[in-house]
């Protein structure tokens, strides 16, 4: 590892209007090693990361490049530095092949025209160096899995002969397979000179691939230093400001009857009936690899995908949920994992993203009281805690923690008896997930249901009453938290073997 910095950032300050974003931000990154820049949503991570690549101008402050003042006047600038961004919410052109993705705005030409063989050879050996040769390069992006097409995007930077590499939550929607690979990636890079910012939520991780780290807390340097000379709670603190004694805090809660019950459904993307039990008061995880069928699981129970086959009963109630409405009417709420195009009406603002599901209380005679809907949502922002200016804030300027908590709070005022929550922590920061984990308790406290789903073992572990898992399609395991590891569980999720087969629903 070099000792001369490879970039170095002084005095880097940034405001929007009054509020200042970031205050005199230092930073400096070597090559051959990796960084993890660590800080809660809305610490400034974002901001920092866009005036590096060029998309914001800092008001003040300093940036070098190798001893060389760099100083971008737009994203290009960057690229001609060898400083690509991978941010978390991919982008990729999913019509375009893997060939074009890769080579897009900086393709081989000779006498004007695009050399396509000199283009697929540096395609493929970019994939050969990132150990995915299998990945073809006229296969359209659409067609891949979401592992894959992060394997697109890292190669797209290599491409262009990068020399500092940011990567945003890169770990947020892949396996623990398809991570594994990535830490493999990365690991190449780094032994190449690159240098790595690696900006990750899952604290596990940092301390597996980073080198040193810097956390930022309100726009300023809370702390840094080298990753073998820390720990999970000592970065929790320098990333809050104080100590979490509970990172999982349970709430007393004690499961009761059923108040759901699933009789063999399945819908078209499902590949086996689901036959399971939930009782009020109860937090049931479910765990399994990407594309096990956890979401499709949940979709078809809350009517977002076509019932094939099979019965819910909620509170004594039975109905086939054909549409979400009905599943609303009888109790139902889902949280989905992409809150981006699924989970919120981004560019709508708070208030009507609160009470879209349950807009009644607020009509009267055919006419919306613009009014009452805002008040009843300053009371839910209090009540979950959202940081926002006022219930008019558009939802696309909130941080990931408070959009997470909008469509949360949804759920709570459409008055839903069971909840259905899809990776609710997926891209959030600590003291969020924290805050997250707590409404559930306060939910089975108050006799409600949850089931949700999450990648994230520690999790299910710290925060489930039972958790099941689901494997190829198939529910295989159940069992109470107590009596799982996080080695069973995987072993379960990977292998599809459980202690006790589970009743699909289907005739031998």
């Amino acid at each position: 590892m070099s000792e001369k910095p490879l970039l170095s950032l002084t005095g880097i300050s940034k405001s929007f209007g009054p509020n200042l974003v970031l205050d005199s931000v230092d930073l400096d990154l070597r090559a051959g090693e990796v960084l993890a820049l660590l800080g809660e949503n809305g610490a400034g991570k974002s901001t920092l990361i866009k005036i590096l690549s060029g998309a914001y101008k800092p008001d003040r402050g300093r940036m070098f490049i190798s001893g060389l003042e760099y100083r971008p006047s737009e994203p290009l600038d960057g690229r001609r530095q060898g400083i690509a961004v991978i941010y978390q919410e991919l982008n990729l052109a999913p019509h375009l092949t893997v060939e074009e993705n890769i080579m897009l705005g900086q393709e081989e030409s000779r006498f004007g025209l695009v050399d396509r063989k000199k283009n697929l050879e540096r395609v493929k050996k970019v994939l050969q160096f990132l150990g995915h040769p299998e990945i073809s390069p006229d296969l359209p992006v659409r067609k891949l899995t979401v592992g894959a097409r992060q394997v697109v995007e890292i190669a797209r930077a290599l491409a262009s002969r990068v020399r500092i590499l940011v990567m945003d939550e890169p770990t947020s929607s892949l396996s623990q397979e398809d991570t594994r690979r990535l830490f493999e990636i990365i690991r190449k890079l780094r032994a190449e000179g690159a240098g790595i910012i690696y900006v990750s939520h899952f604290l596990e991780e940092v301390l597996k691939i980073a080198d040193r780290f810097t956390v930022l807390r309100d726009g300023k340097v809370a702390g840094g230093g080298l990753i073998e000379e820390t720990s999970v709670e000592e970065l929790i603190r320098l990333m809050i400001g104080r100590r979490v004694s509970e990172l999982f805090p349970r709430l007393p809660h004690q499961p009761g009857e059923v108040i759901l019950s699933c009789s063999g459904i399945k819908s078209a993307r499902m590949s086996r009936p689901v036959n399971l039990e939930l009782r009020r008061g109860e937090i049931l995880g479910v765990a399994g690899l990407v594309g096990a069928g956890r979401t499709e699981f949940l979709r078809a129970l809350f009517g977002l995908d076509r019932l094939e086959a099979g019965l819910v009963v909620v509170a004594g109630q039975k109905f086939r949920p054909y549409h979400t409405a009905v599943s609303i009417a009888c109790g139902l709420g889902l949280l989905s994992e992409d809150r981006q195009v699924e989970g919120l009406a981004v560019r709508m603002n708070l208030a009507d993203n609160l009470t879209l599901s349950r807009l009644q209380p607020y009509l009267r005679s055919g006419f919306l009281n613009n009014r009452k809907q805002k008040a009843a949502a300053s009371e839910w922002m209090d009540r979950v805690n959202i940081k926002a200016g006022s219930p008019e804030q558009k939802v696309w300027t909130l941080s990931g923690g408070n959009q997470q908590k909008v469509a949360l709070a949804r759920l709570l005022h459409q008055e839903a008896g069971v909840f259905l929550l899809d990776e609710p922590t997926r891209g959030i920061d600590v003291m969020s997930k924290a805050q997250i984990y707590e409404l559930m308790g306060r939910l089975a406290a108050d006799n409600k249901a949850v089931i949700f789903v999450s990648s994230y073992l520690p999790e299910l572990l710290g925060v489930a009453d039972r958790v099941a898992v689901f494997h190829r399609g198939q529910l295989v395991e159940v069992r109470p938290v107590a009596d799982w590891t996080e080695a069973e569980l995987m072993k379960a999720a990977i292998t599809g073997r459980g202690s006790a087969p589970i009743d699909s629903g289907e005739q031998p």
